[in-house]
């Protein structure tokens, strides 16, 4: 059936061999791979959301939410690492779904890491638009109201300033203008850049985990698990679920990785290394991080609060800290929606390549390397969101896209292991079909724990995009129509492609 027709494997390693201006340009190593990962991981989730995961659901035991969501995301790990290393394309889930579940599929899946990549990064422009304010409140700066947050938002800051009334999120959009024009300009100087954010971002948080370790009041842990309340997300062991599919948030971005296939020196090396070397190092400093912003204030104190990790560390008594912190934090956001909109414009290359979106998203620039149009398609995309959407909106949409696109990469791990068992794999996910089933099942489990409106956002969001590609995606498709496109733009590689060095 043409609507699940699969890309051949001697064609993706075609393209993954390809060279010349046409093409991305390969310069990230291990190390920056690993940085792209923690880049996109270490940001808003943990800065904003595990106050809220702890005063909503979980209390002290936020801790095991955290570590519950990194299991989900380890299995997960594991089988994006296989696929990165054996299909080292641009593209991410995308172009694996392709290979291994057909179009129609690859599609979906696609469209769907437009939530995780696009939707996520309007997510963080607007947390990060919060922390700009209380940075310029704290110099008695203080924008206009009608510029500062959309028509249905309140912000509120730690001086008593109340922002309402607003027309436009006017610094969400400048950040991403910025970001944007820098990943135009080229992926090697993007990569520097976000080298440095992820430096100083895990100073920060490692200041916070060292400075409010001997602050901690063991009193706070009291009780470590809270009884549950009767409802199935406010605490107890129910709770720490909920929990943890709302700080899985924060664990989003290590995937945006493995969109970065085609552009890595050594990608059967370098792609493993990055994807699971970024999630265990995240992991532990989550963990470290929430114990001490549990152990520092009562889990109850964080109800409400935007800016939980900027309260807790006032406990400490370091005040002439604050505004380190705060800029800190800044430089972490800013870092998260780098990669985001880096990860989003490859994955539309990839589709646009593929002849299931315009040839638009696929032109790369002759000086940069770099899919300059994509890059500005999705600077206004992504800044009408961040300008006009309240972030409480956007959030729970980002983790059931992500957490959708990880249950259809487990499963096409096991659907490759079956189909092509001798293909070369770099990379080998242990314990199959143990990992990718439990995979699947955690992220099923996650899903089924967030709000039903979630889920209803998603129906909505895939029929949009079904609506489209049987508009245009499967009749521009180049596996469908290949009599469209002439010779040397069509699907159709010589088996005896040489195998990737």
């Amino acid at each position: 059936m043409k609507l699940f027709i699969r890309k051949p494997m001697n064609v993706l390693m075609y393209e993954a061999q390809e060279s010349g201006s046409h093409t991305l340009k390969r310069t990230l190593g291990s190390g920056a791979l690993v940085a792209l990962g923690v880049g996109a991981i270490i940001g808003a989730g943990l800065f904003s959301l595990t106050g809220i995961a702890a005063a909503e659901n979980a209390g002290p035991a936020v801790t095991l939410s955290f570590i519950l969501a990194a299991v989900g995301c380890a299995f997960a790990g594991l089988c994006y690492a296989e696929f990165a290393s054996m299909i080292p394309v641009a593209g991410s889930a995308y172009t694996y779904s392709y290979a291994t579940m057909g179009e129609f599929i690859a599609w979906i899946i696609g469209w769907d890491l437009v939530l995780e990549y696009a939707v996520g990064a309007a997510t963080v422009a607007v947390s990060w638009s919060r922390y700009l304010l209380e940075l310029l409140a704290s110099f008695n700066i203080h924008l206009p109201k009608a510029l500062v947050s959309s028509p249905w938002e309140t912000v509120s800051l730690s001086d008593g300033t109340i922002y309402t009334g607003g027309i436009l999120n006017l610094p969400a959009i400048v950040i991403i203008l910025i970001l944007s024009a820098i990943l135009i300009r080229g992926t090697q100087e993007s990569s520097r850049i976000n080298n440095v954010l992820v430096v100083l971002k895990i100073l920060v948080v490692l200041m916070f985990i060292l400075l409010g370790w001997s602050h901690i009041d063991p009193a706070n842990y009291d009780p470590y698990i809270p009884a549950n309340t009767g409802k199935f997300e406010n605490f107890g062991f129910t709770g720490i679920a909920t929990g943890a599919a709302v700080v899985f948030f924060a664990f989003i971005g290590f995937d945006a990785v493995s969109t970065a296939a085609q552009e890595a020196k050594n990608p059967k090396k370098g792609m493993p290394i990055g994807i699971l070397g970024s999630l265990v190092i995240c992991t532990i400093l989550y963990v470290l991080f929430a114990h001490v912003m549990t152990g520092l204030l009562n889990y109850k104190e964080f109800a409400g609060d935007a800016k939980p990790a900027a309260t807790a560390f006032a406990e400490t008594g370091y005040d002439f800290l604050q505004t380190g912190l705060i800029i800190a934090i800044l430089a972490g956001y800013t870092s998260v929606m780098l990669v985001m909109l880096l990860g989003q414009s490859r994955v539309f290359y990839s589709m646009s390549k593929d002849g299931l979106l315009p040839k638009f998203f696929g032109q790369i620039h002759s000086k940069f390397r770099t899919p300059f149009k994509t890059n500005m398609f999705f600077m206004v995309f992504v800044s009408i969101f961040a300008g006009f959407v309240p972030i409480s909106d956007l959030g729970h949409m980002v983790s059931i896209g992500t957490l959708f696109a990880f249950v259809l990469v487990c499963l096409g791990v096991m659907i490759m292991r079956k189909k092509m068992p001798d293909l070369p794999r770099a990379f080998k996910t242990p314990w199959v079909p143990f990992v990718p089933v439990m995979g699947i099942v955690v992220c099923i489990y996650l899903m089924y724990a967030l709000p039903i409106e979630s889920w209803f956002r998603l129906a909505i969001w895939l029929a949009i995009g079904i609506a489209i590609y049987f508009f245009y995606g499967k009749n521009n498709s180049k596996l469908r129509n290949p009599g469209k496109y002439p010779p040397h733009d069509r699907h159709e590689i010589p088996e005896d492609i040489p195998p990737l060095i």
